[in-house]
């Protein structure tokens, strides 16, 4: 795994063999972040990352500047090596959260610009996250909800449904918090 982009662009980070993880793939990251860079501005933005595995997306918007990126994982190991690689990287802007993610949405009462969520592709209620995040309102106006997942999941009825992408196996649904300038 490596950083892409950022002050740490090109850092690899080798991850123990014993995490029970699936990470994005470089392609896919780096297919991500190639469409993010065309609609924020990095140094600006809160993230909040769930079912963070490694903290591979942690990562990349750490090192590109995020204000704010929120880390959610429950899983002991995981928490533990995230927070070895921000504490060795100086990330100061990441904040993990040693937690369910279910619980964690259904408390949170903070509003990101960018809600990341890499569930495991076998998890049961992968569906309910979209309505947890709209529902508890927790993108800011224009912020986006991305979800990777297998090619079993739709989420294109869902009226903030956006656009979807493939890279191999690799799927993104991309969900917007739309606002609209012409309210009247």
């Amino acid at each position: 795994m490596r950083i892409i982009s950022g002050k740490n662009k090109g850092r690899k980070i080798v991850t123990p063999a014993n995490l029970p993880i699936r990470p994005t793939t470089d392609l896919g990251k780096e297919s991500l972040f190639n469409i993010l860079n065309h609609y924020f501005y990095f140094n600006r933005i809160s993230v909040l990352d769930l079912f963070a595995g490694t903290g591979n997306i942690t990562y990349e918007f750490a090192s590109r500047g995020a204000v704010q990126v929120v880390t959610v994982e429950q899983h002991h190991a995981c928490v533990a090596f995230i927070k070895k690689i921000i504490s060795e990287l100086h990330y100061d802007n990441v904040q993990v959260i040693p937690t369910d993610v279910f619980q964690f949405l259904s408390k949170c009462q903070t509003q990101f610009d960018i809600i990341f969520a890499d569930p495991p592709y076998t998890m049961e209620n992968i569906e309910t996250i979209p309505t947890l995040v709209f529902e508890k309102e927790l993108l800011k106006p224009d912020g986006w909800l991305i979800i990777e997942h297998s090619k079993e999941h739709d989420f294109s009825s869902l009226p903030q449904f956006y656009q979807h992408r493939k890279y191999g196996k690799l799927n993104f649904s991309f969900l917007v918090n739309f606002t609209s300038n012409n309210e009247e």
